[in-house]
């Protein structure tokens, strides 16, 4: 299973209502933490209902929880956007 599909998999947990998930490694080639082949730094915009009410500290530790081990080894660096769904209104 890839890392990609093995973050996907964790954050299941979250019940995402959307989920988007971008390898941006190859932008940090040379940079700590890379390494060849990918995996090591994420984007990650996600929309659930689990986060209502949740600050965003509260939000991102749901996450890393969710997450687990990985955020030790592949993941380096995970930029996170977490918002609930009444957070999306109006957004396109």
């Amino acid at each position: 299973m890839s890392v990609a599909q093995t973050i996907r998999e964790r954050l299941a947990a979250l019940e995402p209502q959307a989920l988007d998930l971008v390898d941006e490694s190859d932008l940090h080639r040379g940079h700590a933490g890379y390494r060849d082949g990918g995996g090591t730094h994420w984007r990650l915009s996600i929309v659930s209902a689990r986060f209502s009410g949740q600050s965003t500290l509260q939000r991102h530790r749901m996450i890393y929880q969710a997450l687990g081990g990985l955020m030790q080894h592949p993941i380096h660096a995970l930029a996170i956007t977490a918002r609930s769904p009444e957070e999306t209104k109006g957004m396109q």
